[in-house]
């Protein structure tokens, strides 16, 4: 994808001033044609794309936030997504969403589409191509041209920007440490999304855990994928082991898990006691309901907008240094974990 380029750029390139850029592009009688033509022609070259609502009013405001998604499908994100629209309409923003479908090069484009002048910042979280591949000049381009961006859930430590999270591997302790309580001896992990941060952290949290209660890391009893197609084909092998307690760090890995348990007779939760990570319709829907880590997504998606819009509206001399908000999760206790006995 061609990198676009600024009106510094192309004023260096050309050896004439910036104003000359901005008069030519913008049709001035004051520059001479075949000055406009050259540096018109230069500017197409380059992937110039102008600030269609910035090029008279430098500090015009829209109103408007970009979001960008990775997956429209996953009901945590349309949780946050709910908490941005509600948070940014109280503030007198608009929305607009764009979904990257997990690819870098739609997360690039609808950043690059939106910068325009479209939007006055973007609340995201990064795609997951763009965590595997560690791609984050995107982003580093927008903060530079001073587009603030927040980051969600999903966060790259490279780029400094503000960002909201949940304590992820705190809660994949605690989680653990639940499972413990209720003496199960033979706990697997499960993960469909060790390519991401959030997977990664969380299944550190359980090794954690298992380790500070004098438990063997079981490697047999580990299932770290990257895909639930491959996570899929790897679950069979994990019933041959006396499994009694399961902590899986995403919604597919906890829901395949127990519906195999259930296919062969295994009663959940008197011998195997489940507890999953994303609180989704499925955990509620199932039979037995599932146990899971609530990570508050709307709480998550005000968190984003309120620190973008108070950055936004900042004055010069106040404006606040970057920060990360960590919002506390919760442990949903339902059919799929036994009470625990006082």
């Amino acid at each position: 994808m061609k990198q676009k380029a600024t009106l510094k750029q192309i004023a260096k390139e050309l050896n004439v001033s910036i104003s000359t850029v901005s008069k030519a592009l913008s049709n001035s009688p004051e520059i001479s044609e075949p000055t406009k033509i050259r540096v018109q022609e230069f500017a197409k070259l380059k992937n110039y794309k102008p600030n269609n609502v910035a090029v008279n009013l430098k500090n015009k405001s829209t109103k408007t936030i970009g979001v960008i998604i990775p997956n429209i499908l996953n009901p945590f994100f349309a949780k946050v997504f709910s908490g941005i629209e509600m948070a940014a309409n109280d503030r007198g923003y608009n929305v607009i969403t764009c979904i990257s479908n997990e690819s870098l090069e739609k997360e690039i484009h609808a950043m690059e589409m939106l910068s325009n002048g479209t939007v006055d910042g973007f609340i995201l979280s990064v795609s997951e191509e763009a965590q595997t591949k560690r791609e984050f000049k995107h982003f580093k381009e927008a903060i530079s041209d001073d587009i603030p961006v927040v980051m969600f859930d999903r966060i790259l430590d490279e780029v400094k920007c503000d960002k909201v999270i949940v304590d992820d591997f705190d809660s994949a302790v605690h989680a653990v440490n639940h499972l413990v309580k209720l003496e199960c001896k033979n706990i697997a992990l499960l993960s469909a999304i060790d390519n991401l941060s959030v997977g990664k952290l969380r299944a550190n949290g359980c090794k954690r855990a298992l380790i500070d209660n004098n438990y063997t890391v079981d490697e047999d009893l580990i299932i770290l994928t990257d895909t639930p197609e491959a996570f899929d084909a790897k679950l069979d092998a994990l019933f041959e082991k006396n499994i009694d307690g399961v902590f899986a760090v995403d919604e597919h890995a906890a829901v395949m898990v127990m519906k195999h348990a259930i296919k062969r007779g295994i009663k959940i939760p008197e011998e195997l006691n489940v507890i999953g990570f994303a609180d989704g319709v499925w955990s509620r829907r199932l039979t037995p309901s599932l146990s899971t880590v609530s990570q508050h997504g709307p709480e998550i998606g005000e968190s984003a907008a309120e620190m973008l819009i108070n950055r936004l509206e900042a004055k010069e001399e106040e404006i606040p240094v970057y920060n990360t908000k960590v919002i506390k999760t919760e442990l949903r206790q339902r059919e799929s974990t036994r009470k625990l006995t006082v």
